[in-house]
């Protein structure tokens, strides 16, 4: 199972009861934080959640209301003697664009170590412990500067089959090798998971767009999600032309977008601090896909497996 939390739902600045636009995804044991403006800290103490042992930030652009909260929090898990590497993930150019960052930061008690992301990443390739079918992959979205979203996959291998397993002679010991999607070598042979594995099962998928106007690729991307959030900065439908001017969408295009890509759930956020009560937007959104939920801070999500 993955469990989704949003930790926050403003742009451009926080506001009193609304935090900048932020996620934590966990998922046994491991997490990855979305995006971290200003204030993400306190936004997850809220929340009830722990930042201190993520193994990845995901940033999905390099505009300030992203990225500003990263200082305090890196000197924080500092603080509290953090020893494990720390992966910070982004678009291109990310050592020149958080070298401000990092300056500020200061000293820390672990590695940061900056990633240029711009394709599929199998997370157990990277930190030990992450799920063999867990993949992270960046997408390019249409904002003001260079910026991605950001899909999280969660396979789900076949249903183990004794009888192939026996048939081929493999020690039981060695069965939940073969289970966790992993090969083994038996009497000098290699033997692969899919030889004693039934038909892949459908898995897990979060979608997170960052701050985009329409895209294809969004719509692409977030295909058949169970989760899609997405960014709703505006919420007229009057709004739409302005939107897109501006590299964002209202609460319309999100909606649409969500329809196009026929996800199970899509959470709206990214409100503009203009916007005082999302919910007085929401049957915009509705009106076009009726599994529209207005985001609110500490929004929470647990997704399963069917069957």
């Amino acid at each position: 199972m993955v469990d989704i939390t949003l930790l926050g739902t403003s742009a451009l600045f926080p506001l009193p009861e609304r935090a900048l636009t932020s996620v934590f995804l966990f998922c046994e044991g491991h997490s990855i934080l979305f995006d971290c403006g200003e204030g993400t800290q306190t936004a997850a103490r809220k929340s009830d959640v722990s930042l201190m042992k993520t193994d990845i930030i995901a940033i999905t652009h390099y505009h300030g209301d992203h990225i500003l909260g990263l200082p305090g929090l890196l000197q924080t898990m500092s603080s509290l003697k953090r020893t494990e590497p720390l992966y910070i993930m982004g678009p291109e150019n990310i050592s020149e664009e958080l070298a401000p960052i990092l300056k500020l930061t200061g000293f820390t008690t672990f590695e940061i170590i900056l990633m240029e992301i711009s394709e599929e990443l199998r997370l157990c390739e990277l930190i030990k412990g992450w799920p063999y079918e867990a993949i992270l992959t960046p997408f390019p979205t249409v904002h003001r500067i260079k910026s991605q979203g950001y899909v999280f996959k969660l396979g789900r291998a076949g249903k183990f089959l004794p009888e192939k397993a026996k048939a081929l002679n493999i020690p039981v010991t060695q069965w939940s090798v073969l289970q966790k999607g992993q090969s083994i070598n038996l009497d000098d042979k290699i033997i692969m998971p899919d030889q004693v594995l039934g038909e892949p099962r459908k898995g897990l998928k979060f979608v997170f767009s960052g701050d985009t106007a329409m895209c294809e690729t969004l719509t692409s991307e977030a295909k058949e999600a169970d989760l899609l959030i997405c960014e709703a900065t505006y919420g007229e439908n009057e709004q739409a032309e302005l939107a897109t001017e501006h590299g964002h969408m209202n609460f319309a295009q999100a909606a649409e977008t969500a329809k196009r890509a026929d996800v199970k759930n899509l959470w709206l956020a990214h409100y503009s601090p203009r916007i005082e009560r999302p919910s007085y937007y929401l049957q915009h959104a509705k009106d076009i896909f009726p599994k529209t939920f207005c985001g609110y801070d500490g929004m929470r999500m647990t997704l399963n497996f069917e069957d």
